[in-house]
């Protein structure tokens, strides 16, 4: 099953990486980009490669600094070496993704965006994830009013089911103490077809996990549909065909 948290933990704060593993985050995602200042780039990437080193890598993820800048070229051998899966920030460059052994592709300017089919086709990405906090930089948009990026997740949306992949892993809720603000993100997001979201704070996970978790009305739906067989035509009034019992066995968690 795909998972649903990911957590970021700054690169430079080794002292957080086991609390952020004990947060019970599906993924620990350490950082050595955004959340670490240029000055301390080594250090941080010191400080996850002896992490990694102690046997860590089946629970962690590490999110590199973008091609071009140069930290990239460090980064990406520390990946490497250790066998871990990559985020890769600004993703625009098919080739580059390629590079990779097991990638989420960070999608966060309209480059990236426009090529979201051509990058979730490349054979080493997982999973496309939405960076709407770069973008709104880029669109001159507020990242908190979701209307501006209802393409750019939609195009997202479809490329990973055009190309197989999981849905997509919605961005950051940037207001930690904002637990309604919280919940519609999740809400909005998962109404467009995300199914995980990137977290900056372990008390967002429990909460972002039972939000994507499937209802009780929907569990109930789902097994009534399932039960009915192939062949019956309506539940609950409404007509069941063979797309109708997909979405209610993937709901289910069948296949």
């Amino acid at each position: 099953m795909a998972a649903t948290t990911y957590l970021f933990v700054p690169g430079d704060r080794p002292d957080r990486f086991g609390k952020a593993v004990a947060s019970g985050a599906d993924v620990v995602v350490l950082d050595l980009e955004d959340a670490v200042a240029p000055a301390d780039k080594d250090t941080a990437r010191a400080a996850v490669s002896a992490w990694l080193g102690d046997g860590r890598a089946r629970v962690s993820a590490v999110r590199i600094n973008a091609a071009g800048t140069p930290w990239f070229d460090a980064d990406a051998a520390l990946v490497a070496a250790h066998g871990v899966p990559v985020l890769v920030p600004k993703a625009e460059t098919p080739g580059v993704l390629a590079g990779f052994g097991e990638v989420v592709a960070l999608v966060e300017t309209a480059l990236g965006v426009e090529r979201a089919g051509e990058l979730a086709a490349v054979g080493s990405v997982t999973r496309l994830a939405f960076g709407h906090v770069d973008l709104a930089a880029e669109l001159g948009v507020a990242p908190e009013d979701p209307e501006p990026f209802a393409y750019a997740r939609s195009r997202l949306v479809v490329a990973s089911a055009a190309a197989g992949l999981a849905p997509p892993v919605d961005g950051v809720t940037t207001d930690l103490h904002d637990e309604e603000r919280l919940a519609a993100d999740v809400h909005y997001a998962r109404r467009m077809g995300f199914a995980g979201k990137l977290c900056v704070h372990p008390k967002q996970i429990g909460p972002v996990r039972a939000a994507f978790a499937p209802t009780e009305a929907e569990l109930g739906w789902a097994r009534r549909v399932v039960t009915a067989g192939d062949s019956v035509s309506a539940v609950d009034g409404k007509m069941v065909d063979k797309p109708v019992l997909a979405r209610a066995r993937r709901i289910l968690g069948e296949r």
